[in-house]
């Protein structure tokens, strides 16, 4: 098991995601030792997901569990692969636009990709900051706010966003990347300050709980 073994993260999709924005995440994240759960949309979709790439249907995916029937507090992060139908369908939904708020005001990691960004300005949080994505998607964003580049991966506060399927590698890095310093922060938190006395009556602030020494 990877390092990452102790986190586990959702993957949202409805019918028509990009197959490719699905596996290679995923595949990289379950080799890091995450555990990692493919949300069905809803009840119609619990055996099966429809996938596509390059406008042909592909095999999709046999979801792990209903949306509805996971809680996002259970999860670390929250993937989102593009697509335009995917997306599309899933930016209409309130409670896929739930999920993508409470991440974000639980500072957890989100990743998405192509048309995913989309969910990101529907749910609205991507005010003042700065994402990529499908062309198609750039005014949507930034009418929500964002500050939107043409790059292959962006990070900004926690959210990693790319353009297309050619991008993959660099964002699946990226959001690897992201989650192991929420690891370390998580397994290695920072000593809080505490007050030490010192001569005179002064107080010494330290992060290791003692007074630094004194000549």
């Amino acid at each position: 098991m990877g390092k990452l073994g102790r986190m586990r993260i959702a993957v949202i999709v409805a019918d028509g995601f990009e197959q490719s924005e699905l596996d290679v995440p995923v595949a990289a994240l379950r080799e890091s030792g995450v555990a990692v759960d493919v949300l069905a949309p809803d009840e119609a979709h619990h055996r099966h997901v429809r996938g596509e790439a390059g406008g042909r249907e592909t095999a999709g995916v046999q979801p792990d569990r209903l949306l509805a029937d996971a809680s996002p507090g259970a999860y670390d992060g929250l993937v989102i692969p593009g697509g335009i139908e995917s997306p599309r369908a899933m930016r209409g939904s309130d409670l896929h636009l739930h999920w993508v708020r409470n991440m974000v005001e639980r500072g957890r990691p989100i990743a998405a990709i192509c048309h995913g960004p989309w969910l990101l300005a529907a749910a609205d949080v991507v005010g003042d900051r700065l994402v990529t994505s499908h062309p198609d998607c750039r005014d949507d964003l930034e009418r929500a706010g964002a500050r939107w580049v043409d790059q292959e991966v962006v990070v900004d506060r926690g959210v990693v966003t790319s353009r297309r399927p050619q991008d993959l590698p660099a964002f699946v890095r990226a959001y690897i990347d992201l989650l192991e310093r929420e690891y370390l922060e998580l397994a290695c938190p920072p000593a809080p300050m505490q007050e030490q006395p010192i001569d005179g009556g002064a107080v010494q602030l330290t992060s290791r709980g003692t007074a630094p020494s004194l000549p």
